[in-house]
């Protein structure tokens, strides 16, 4: 059996990278693919934690973590694909909203 030490630095780690992603990257697409690799470290998170104390809780929160980044997904890339055939850019520093 792998203890939960090497689960919880696997996902500390996906964490990081996640992190990293999101404030290095100025490109739209991957700001959002590193945020569903943030969210998937804390369901592995949650998953460990779940199979470590034998509770379902883990896991039914696992599903709601799920089912609001599949909408996180679906609501981002069309809010990009809009933003694209608006301004022409998926730059985060060239898109400035305020300006018409």
């Amino acid at each position: 059996m792998v203890p939960l030490e090497w689960y919880l630095s696997l996902s500390f780690a996906l964490f990081a990278i996640g992190v990293v992603g999101v404030l290095s990257r100025r490109n739209i697409v991957m700001v959002l693919l590193s945020i569903e690799l943030m969210l998937n470290s804390v369901n592995l998170t949650f998953v460990s934690y779940s199979y470590y104390l034998q509770s379902i809780n883990g896991q039914v929160i696992v599903f709601f973590v799920l089912t609001m980044a599949a909408a996180e997904v679906a609501l981002g890339l069309a809010l990009v694909i809009a933003l694209y055939r608006v301004r022409g850019v998926l730059n985060v520093d060239e898109i400035n909203l305020l300006k018409g």
